[in-house]
């Protein structure tokens, strides 16, 4: 019944929000349902680790090994950002009814988030992945300006349009799995009968599924909401965005990926990924807006998972879930650290904000160290999954597919370095206020000490359960052997 209870409590918070009684009511409630919620997903991979899967409705609602790491990412990043909220909107002096109106939506969106990986029947993971643009929605346009404002209709936009797209796929799906002589409609359902479907409809069927959940993810040329989003909703929410919304979506398309034997789909992976990754490296070059510059990172990093899972192998599909990893961890790290910045600088003009180290130390290190983490640096959990997919990738003899991933990431290291070289280094564009204008709240130091141990940590040492529970995400993304 745990696993049951566990999408219940961000409900129950969102419940008791929107009551009158202060602002404390509502962020003490958000903070303790996403932490209570943290720990009980930490029980589950615990059991899931010894289990190898926990269901309390069979077929409905049950873990493997890699809904149990995405529902564990989802949890801690939602936990970090919940604590982050609470300094955050308290430095922009956020009126009480907004404060209660953000923990609303805020519960809601976090609700939908778990309720992703618990459930196994793609028709509602389905619901449940719309359910995080409609939750998120109002979050994107919380600041009501005219950017925040434009940028949530082209957010919603293109969700509702992907949402049809992946629906249809789904349905096609359906009809392929009934055709087999298939039970019931699940994740496991549909790999179980995947040898026994027509192949050109499951291959419509994803195709459709990858096109529909392909915006939502990031792709490219699907990404056009993504920089617009992340620049405009507060940095707590980026961090939900970028570290585990466009996850969640990547976590279905990825579902599907054992109905096929290695071949022309895994190629399109590859293909689709490398689009993604060259065309953000390249534009992290020319961005001027350091939330924006994270944004084109996250469309980096969601081509390098597709595209290593494309690989096919085991090994190849390890390698992905370890990238999943980091990037959950460092880019919730990262937007946080941007979002101190954003408090010291008072901007995201990258040509205005300079001198942050002068201005704050503290929040300059944690930028720098954000850079470096994000880009891949070492001793950080990203560059032992990145080192792990170029390893993988010369192993497999996919050379060229290597070298152009090399390339692709070096650029991008060196562009998000750039930029942030200058941000933190440079000299101000005005004298440097005084540090007691800069006084920041507790709660936002404390999450960026929370955020950045695991990025670290996980770069030097990675515990045996951890890694068996890698091993059991990597394997529910290879087909059942074939009789």
């Amino acid at each position: 019944m745990m696993l049951v209870v566990v999408p219940l409590l961000p409900l129950a918070a969102a419940l008791v929000s929107p009551i009158r009684g202060g602002r404390r009511l509502a962020q003490t409630a958000t903070l303790a349902a996403a932490t209570t919620t943290f720990v009980l997903a930490v029980v589950l991979a615990a059991r899931v680790v010894r289990d190898s899967r926990v269901v309390a409705i069979p077929g409905w609602v049950e873990l493997d090994g890699l809904s149990a790491l995405v529902l564990l990412l989802v949890t801690f990043v939602a936990a970090t950002a919940a604590l982050f909220s609470w300094g955050y909107l308290d430095a922009h002096e956020t009126p009480a009814d907004r404060v209660r109106l953000y923990g609303l939506h805020f519960n809601l969106f976090v609700f939908a988030l778990v309720l992703v990986p618990v459930l196994g029947e793609p028709a509602l993971v389905w619901i449940a992945i719309e359910f995080t643009a409609v939750f998120s929605v109002l979050l994107v346009a919380f600041d009501n300006t005219h950017e925040a404002l434009e940028a949530a209709w082209k957010y919603i936009a293109l969700m509702f349009m992907g949402a049809a797209v992946a629906l249809l796929g789904f349905f096609i799906l359906f009809w392929a799995q009934q055709q087999a002589g298939g039970g019931h409609y699940s994740w496991d359902g549909l790999r179980a009968v995947a040898a026994a479907m027509p192949p050109r409809v499951v291959m419509a069927g994803f195709l459709l599924v990858l096109v529909g959940f392909g915006v939502k993810s990031g792709f490219v040329p699907l990404h056009t909401w993504l920089p617009d989003a992340h620049s405009q909703a507060p940095s707590p929410v980026c961090a939900l965005l970028s570290g585990v919304k466009t996850m969640c979506a990547l976590y279905a398309i990825l579902r599907l990926v054992p109905l096929f034997p290695l071949g022309r789909v895994h190629a399109w992976m590859q293909a689709i990924g490398l689009v993604s990754i060259g065309t953000a490296a390249f534009l992290l070059l020319q961005v001027r807006d350091y939330k924006r510059m994270f944004a084109y990172s996250t469309v980096e990093h969601m081509g390098i998972i597709l595209a290593t899972v494309g690989l096919g192998g085991p090994a190849a599909a390890e390698a992905a879930v370890l990238q999943m990893l980091g990037h959950a961890l460092t880019k919730s790290f990262c937007f946080f650290a941007a979002g101190v910045a954003l408090l010291v600088l008072g901007t995201r003009d990258i040509a205005r904000a300079r001198g942050l180290l002068r201005r704050s130390p503290a929040a300059g290190v944690a930028l720098l160290v954000g850079a470096l983490a994000i880009g891949g640096a070492p001793p950080f959990v990203l560059f032992v999954s990145e080192f792990t997919i170029v390893r993988t990738g010369l192993t497999s003899h996919h050379y060229l597919f290597t070298a152009l991933l090399v390339i692709f990431v070096t650029v991008a290291f060196f562009g998000i370095l750039l930029h942030v070289n200058r941000i933190v280094f440079g000299p101000p564009a005005a004298s440097p206020t005084d540090a007691a204008h800069h006084r920041l709240p507790v709660s936002c130091w404390l999450t960026l000490a929370v955020a950045v141990t695991p990025v670290l940590v996980l770069g030097v040492y990675q515990p045996a359960a951890l890694q068996r529970l890698v091993t059991l995400a990597g394997a529910a993304l290879l087909p059942l052997p074939r009789p």
